[in-house]
């Protein structure tokens, strides 16, 4: 499972002894979200999520069968220690945007909370800092990415809007900066002079990446 642009340059700023558990887990983002995309009727959605958040909840308990993203979460993350229910809990944030209706702000909320705190909040121990306050960053980065895939101008603002309440860190630490430069260009999309959106992996992406590498902002 391929990773966006963003997060493949992000990635190559982590450790390397840590490279490979942050790897796996942002490409069970990625699979969640083909999972969600590669069905024409929510029905089918779900159930392919579904299945994910099981075969996520057996890691505990049972090797991983043989499908790579699962495998790779078994040998580099769950040891971290992260656990499989704990990577389940992002499915249910997926599975709110398997419905046709417009999302509530509570259906926002929970998707955020979901999928974007989760992956902060996992990606985070797995850099070694178990204890840091990346949740809201990681909802204000999962709303600007559902605003990139709204069907609608209408919907795509509402999800700003939302990202907009979230508040962002001033300044990340060196050793979440791989995970900060997602959340500063979840920022850079935020603001309201930049007309949307720019390509992921745009030169003046990578520059504002590498940027906040060196400075922290």
């Amino acid at each position: 499972m391929d990773l966006d642009p963003d997060r493949t340059l992000a990635l190559t700023y982590v450790p390397t002894k840590r490279r490979a558990a942050v790897g796996a887990l942002w490409r069970l983002d990625s699979a969640l979200g083909a999972a969600l995309a590669g069905g024409r009727e929510p029905m089918i959605s779900r159930i392919k999520l579904a299945w994910w958040r099981e075969a996520l909840e057996r890691l505990d308990r049972e090797p991983a069968p043989a499908e790579p993203v699962l495998q790779d979460l078994a040998e580099h993350v769950l040891p971290a220690p992260v656990a499989g229910s704990e990577l389940a809990r992002m499915e249910e944030g997926w599975t709110i945007l398997a419905g046709t209706e417009a999302l509530t702000p509570d259906e926002l909320t929970l998707y955020a909370r979901g999928r974007g705190a989760g992956l902060f909040r996992c990606t985070a121990r797995l850099l070694g800092d178990p204890a840091a306050d990346v949740e809201e960053a990681g909802e204000a980065w999962a709303l600007v990415d559902l605003a990139r895939h709204c069907a609608t101008s209408e919907d795509s603002d509402i999800a700003l809007a939302a990202a907009r309440e979230r508040v962002l860190p001033r300044r990340w630490p060196s050793h979440l900066r791989p995970l900060g430069m997602l959340a500063v260009l979840a920022a850079r999309d935020l603001d309201p002079a930049r007309p949307p959106w720019e390509a992921r992996g745009a030169p003046a992406r990578m520059w504002r990446m590498l940027r906040h590498r060196i400075s922290g902002y």
